[in-house]
């Protein structure tokens, strides 16, 4: 029986590369994304952005509801028949800003979207995967360093886009703690460096697909040197 994946998150190199991994192991998948910190939320994404990369297929969704979360599993149970695995990547995009300068309304799309979606998310994603007594969700996040497309040259700091990295890891290491003895896998990885993309999405690609409960409810590390032994 074929797999049924579903990819979240923010749209990037870490995100291809994921995608990329996942065509190796089944021939369609369900995408949806995050739009960024200045999107308009009444344009849609053009095929310019991918939505007709071979393989995918892109369903709506509004990340700051809750309501939206439940109907993108479902959409996606429609697409695929199932969903088995569930990875959510999450690399926020850097909201450089000063503080006087922050826009109040700026300031709440930009936390509805990239910290509130992930929790309405992954709580659907759990109790899905409870009636299903199976499933499998991953919580993928850069490395600290990871700059993504991150503005050097701007001397204002990234106010938001640390916040809701962080406010990602706190609630993978929080669903990982709390799903012992769960009848479906949860995992955490990081560790992702500029350029080391595809290499940590065949990595994490290969400690999913071996199973069993010793790579459960545990954080993973990517290390380069422990990769290619």
């Amino acid at each position: 029986m074929t797999r049924g994946i579903l990819i979240a998150g923010n749209e990037s190199s870490l995100f291809s590369a994921i995608e990329e991994e996942t065509l190796k192991r089944v021939e369609q998948y369900a995408a949806a994304f995050i739009p960024g910190p200045f999107d308009n939320p009444g344009e849609k994404r053009t095929k310019n952005s991918g939505d007709n990369k071979k393989g995918r297929s892109v369903l709506s969704w509004n990340p700051s509801s809750p309501l939206s979360a439940r109907t993108l599993i479902l959409g996606a149970e429609n697409r695929l028949g199932r969903i088995d695995e569930a990875l959510l990547i999450c690399s926020p995009p850097a909201f450089f800003r000063s503080p006087e300068s922050l826009a109040p309304a700026d300031a709440d799309k930009y936390i509805n979207d990239q910290v509130k979606s992930w929790l309405f998310l992954a709580r659907e994603l759990a109790i899905n995967f409870k009636d299903q007594n199976t499933g499998s969700i991953s919580f993928i996040f850069p490395d600290d360093s990871y700059t993504g497309e991150k503005n050097v040259s701007d001397a204002n700091a990234d106010l938001l886009g640390a916040a809701a990295a962080a406010s990602f890891r706190a609630l993978a290491q929080a669903f990982m703690a709390s799903s012992t003895g769960s009848s479906f896998r949860t995992m955490g990885f990081t560790g992702c460096n500029p350029g080391s993309e595809k290499d940590f999405a065949s990595w994490l690609f290969k400690l999913m697909d071996e199973g069993g409960k010793k790579n459960n409810n545990r954080l993973h590390k990517f290390s380069k040197l422990a990769f290619f032994k």
